[in-house]
């Protein structure tokens, strides 16, 4: 059984249930589809560097024997694919509870550290790296999914009469808030 648990942090068992969420919602969602996967697989790859460099740094010996084993790739691919994963299926899929999703993410994340720990594969703290680095990736990726491209949108301009409807419009970023966007003064 544990070996199964561990198997959930393998490319080649983690990477389709990601690939499958990015079709899905590339499909699925209006104005940018490719925004949304592009940052969940931006943060895959994050991960997959961030991993990398920090083994080859450290070189950490594993409990098996052997170095760099710290932070665990297995587990931070399992993370970020697996979240990466329900943060898109939250974002298309509209007509069913928002938790399911991050809930099974979360699970199958932690099968996969307890496998890994349980067979000796990796020391307990190489799994919590990883789970940490991965949410330090995945945050900034949900944020941009949620957020989007910044719009812009015309708003008028004063005119010398005080009367905005009857100036020229320009260009000002959209603040994302209800309403017309206007300059604070502050900024």
């Amino acid at each position: 059984m544990s070996e199964l648990f561990a198997d959930l942090g393998n490319p080649e068992v983690a990477l389709p249930v990601l690939a499958a969420a990015c079709a899905y919602a590339a499909a699925v969602v209006r104005g940018r589809r490719w925004l949304a996967p592009l940052c969940v697989l931006g943060a895959l790859g994050g991960a997959a560097v961030a991993v990398s460099l920090v083994k080859v740094w450290l070189g950490r010996p594993g409990p098996l024997g052997g170095v760099n084993y710290y932070p665990s790739g297995h587990t931070a691919t399992a993370a970020v694919a697996y979240g990466g994963a329900a943060l898109l299926l939250c974002l298309s899929v509209r007509r069913l509870p928002s938790w399911p999703a991050p809930v099974a993410a979360v699970v199958l994340t932690v099968l996969c550290g307890a496998g890994l720990v349980w067979r000796g594969y990796h020391w307990p703290l190489d799994v919590l790296a990883s789970l940490c680095l991965s949410w330090v990736l995945l945050a900034p990726a949900a944020a941009a999914v949620r957020r989007g491209p910044a719009r812009r949108v015309r708003a008028p301009r004063h005119s010398r009469h005080g009367d905005p409807s009857s100036a020229d419009e320009g260009d000002v970023p959209d603040t994302g808030g209800p309403g017309p966007a206007t300059a604070r003064p502050d900024s």
